[in-house]
């Protein structure tokens, strides 16, 4: 790969996490990190967008939401979890093991090139707002 390819695409996924913070500005306040990676909480549901060119032309914004985090692993957890998945439209619904519980995560990744700023917030808006309902689910139940 080229320097200027390599630049090139720097800026395709650059432009797209752009175009995510305008669009989630509309609902969210938004920190831009040093690596340009987009973080914001939803409720009480951090999330963060990251934005990768796959190939030249296909840029994809992948939206990760922990929605719940060190919650005790009770034998059924795992059951609620893929039962919930199997509801949802948006995003996958998952489970990361550790030492102290489990990690729910929800995470979403399309290729938004092209898409205007409505549509855009209003699909990254329906990912983060299941994350936000499933962890209200889950951690009542």
């Amino acid at each position: 790969m080229s320097n200027e390819k390599g630049t090139a695409s720097c800026t395709s996924a650059r432009e797209l996490l752009e175009a995510a913070r305008t669009a989630l500005e509309r609902f969210q306040d938004v920190r831009v990190d040093d690596d340009g990676s987009l973080t914001f909480q939803h409720s009480d549901v951090p999330c963060a967008v990251q934005a990768v060119e796959l190939v030249e032309g296909l840029t994809m914004l992948s939206l990760t939401c922990v929605v719940a985090w060190d919650v005790v692993d009770d034998g059924e957890l795992a059951e609620r979890v893929a039962t919930r998945a199997g509801q949802g439209l948006f995003g996958t619904l998952g489970i990361v093991r550790t030492e102290r519980g489990a990690d729910l995560m929800l995470r979403y990744a399309f290729p938004a090139a092209g898409l205007d700023s409505v549509p855009l917030g209003t699909l990254l808006m329906l990912v983060v707002s299941t994350a936000s309902q499933v962890r209200g689910e889950l951690l009542t139940a």
